[in-house]
């Protein structure tokens, strides 16, 4: 754990956003700890605390004056308060794009059999604009984008219905528009598909496309793979 986690919680974090936008960032910003504690509903003293732990956490430059401190926030600072930003996006903005890695792993065959159900590949023309190879490239995904994953559900998919023949029902699927980049290559045409119904966990993604993407971008089993999945194009 670092100095900065141990010593900057939510309490001094508000204190910088205070002082960065009285023009603390980018510049400095003139202040003073009764002007600041009145901001924040708190003590002198605890102000004075909270801008201590700042500048020994390296988030925060402060030179006192005689009418004030005059105070700049650091590099490091600025890190700080852009992951508060992008955690606060995360939680109120509906994503554009969601960015997944992985390595390219061998498959139990049944994406061929599905993909060439008339069932499915009818809705694929139709609604994907191609006829997909018939199978699917199998991705294990890194445990970052095991997390990242579920931003998924926010973004509008292309919607694969159920359907059933004499036998059985078939499960809908939901279909994200994707660009994957492997080996200096890149294709745009495909689709991370993910059926209602899958022996697949969250850890294991499928794309489909209108090549075989093993040959079109050269992969191998264990090759590392990311793929774009965005809304509807």
């Amino acid at each position: 754990m670092t100095t900065a986690s141990l010593a900057v919680g939510y309490d001094e974090l508000a204190t910088l956003r205070l002082i960065a936008m009285a023009g603390g960032l980018p510049g400095e910003a003139k202040v003073s700890c009764a002007g600041l504690a009145e901001d924040l509903d708190v003590s002198t003293q605890t102000v004075s605390r909270r801008l201590q732990r700042l500048e020994s956490a390296g988030l925060l430059d402060r030179e006192t004056v005689s009418d004030g401190q005059w105070t700049a926030v650091t590099e490091a600072g600025e890190q700080a308060l852009r992951r508060e930003y992008q955690a606060y996006r995360r939680l109120f903005e509906t994503p554009d794009s969601v960015k997944l890695g992985g390595r390219v792993t061998g498959g139990m065959g049944e994406g061929r059999h599905y993909i060439s159900l008339p069932g499915y590949m009818d809705q694929f023309i139709e609604r994907l604009g191609y006829e997909p190879f018939p199978g699917t490239l199998n991705i294990d995904l890194t445990d970052e984008s095991v997390r990242s994953r579920a931003a998924l559900s926010a973004i509008e998919a292309v919607p694969i219905d159920a359907w059933e023949d004499d036998e059985r029902t078939f499960g809908p699927a939901s279909c994200y528009p994707a660009t994957v980049e492997a080996g200096g290559g890149s294709f745009e045409d495909t689709h991370a598909i993910v059926p209602e119904r899958t022996h697949h966990d969250e850890s294991q993604l499928e794309l489909i496309a209108p090549v075989k993407l093993r040959d079109e971008l050269g992969l191998e089993d264990g090759d590392s793979i990311d793929i774009l999945v965005e809304g509807q194009r």
